[in-house]
C-alpha cells in the first residue's frame, strides 16, 4: 500500500457531536458579543452634540424651563414652610390671652415685616382703632371698616402665596408639547437625510436620528412631571392657608364685635 494512501486511511475525522458543540460555542460567543454591544450605555451628551440644530435649541429651551421650575419649587417650598410656622406661632400668642394692644404693638414693629395671620390682624386692629378714636362712628361702622381692612390684607397675602404658580403651571403644561416639537423635527431631519442619500438604509442609519427625536420627548416629560406635581401640591397648600386666614379673620371679627358692644 502506498504511503499516501496509508496516511489518508489513518487520518481521524471529527465526531459530529464535537462539531456541533464547537458551532454552538461560536454562536453563543457571537450572541454574547452582540448583546454586550446592544446594552452599552447611551452617551446622552454625544447624542445631543450630534443632533440637528432645531432639536438642540428645543432641548436647551426645555432645560432652561427645568431650571426655572426647580428654582420656583424650592422657593415656594420655603415660603409655605415659613407661612405655616408663622401662623402657628401667632395663633399660639393670640389665643393665649395676650392683650390685643400688645400684639398690635409687636406687629407694627418697624424692625420686622409681618405676613400671614399677623398681617391680617394688624390691618384689622389698626382700622378698628382708627375708627374708634373718631367721633360719629358707631360700633357697626367700626366693625365693617375692620373687616374691609382684613379682606384687603387677606387678598394681598393669598396673592403673595400664589405668585409664580402660574409660571409653574405653564411650564408643566407646555413642556411635553415642546418636546414633541423636537421629536417631529428630529424625525423630519432623519427622513430628509435618507431621501437625499438616495440609498436604501437600514435601522443602523436611522437610529441616531430617531434616538435624538425621542430624547427630546423624554426631556419634555422630565421637565413637565415635577412642575405639574409641584403646582398641584402648592395649590392645595394655598387653599389650606387661605381657609386658615379666612377663619381667623371671622373669629377676630367676632372678638372686635364684642369689644365694640362693650364700649
Amino acid at each position: 500500500m502506498p504511503l499516501a494512501m496509508l496516511l489518508q486511511a489513518t487520518q481521524i475525522e471529527p465526531l459530529p457531536e464535537e462539531a456541533a458543540a464547537t458551532a454552538t460555542e461560536l454562536a453563543d460567543t457571537a450572541t454574547a458579543a452582540a448583546a454586550a454591544t446592544a446594552h452599552e450605555g447611551i452617551n446622552y451628551i454625544d447624542l445631543m452634540l450630534k443632533a440637528s440644530l432645531p432639536v438642540q435649541l428645543i432641548v436647551l429651551l426645555l432645560l432652561v424651563g427645568s431650571v426655572i421650575s426647580w428654582v420656583i419649587i424650592f422657593r415656594k417650598a420655603r415660603i409655605f414652610k415659613l407661612a405655616n410656622r408663622d401662623a402657628d406661632e401667632f395663633e399660639n400668642r393670640f389665643w393665649s390671652g395676650a392683650d390685643l394692644g400688645k400684639l398690635y404693638s409687636g406687629a407694627t414693629d418697624r424692625n420686622r415685616r409681618v405676613t400671614g395671620l399677623e398681617a391680617i390682624f394688624e390691618a384689622g386692629f389698626r382700622e378698628f382703632a382708627r375708627l374708634r378714636d373718631k367721633r360719629g362712628f358707631d360700633a357697626r361702622a367700626q366693625l365693617e371698616g375692620a373687616q374691609r381692612a382684613m379682606r384687603v390684607s387677606y387678598t394681598r397675602e393669598v396673592d403673595q402665596l400664589e405668585r409664580n404658580l402660574e409660571l409653574l403651571a405653564n411650564i408643566g403644561s407646555t413642556a411635553p408639547y415642546v418636546g414633541l416639537v423636537g421629536t417631529v423635527f428630529g424625525i423630519m431631519v432623519t427622513m430628509h437625510d435618507m431621501l437625499n442619500s438616495g440609498e436604501q438604509t437600514g435601522i443602523a442609519a436611522v437610529a441616531p436620528g430617531i434616538s435624538e427625536a425621542l430624547f427630546a420627548t423624554a426631556i419634555g416629560l422630565f421637565v413637565a412631571i415635577p412642575a405639574v406635581w409641584a403646582y398641584n401640591r402648592f395649590t392645595t397648600r394655598v387653599e389650606r392657608l387661605a381657609v386658615r386666614y379666612e377663619s381667623f379673620a371671622e373669629e377676630f371679627s367676632t372678638i372686635l364685635q364684642r369689644q365694640s358692644t362693650i364700649e
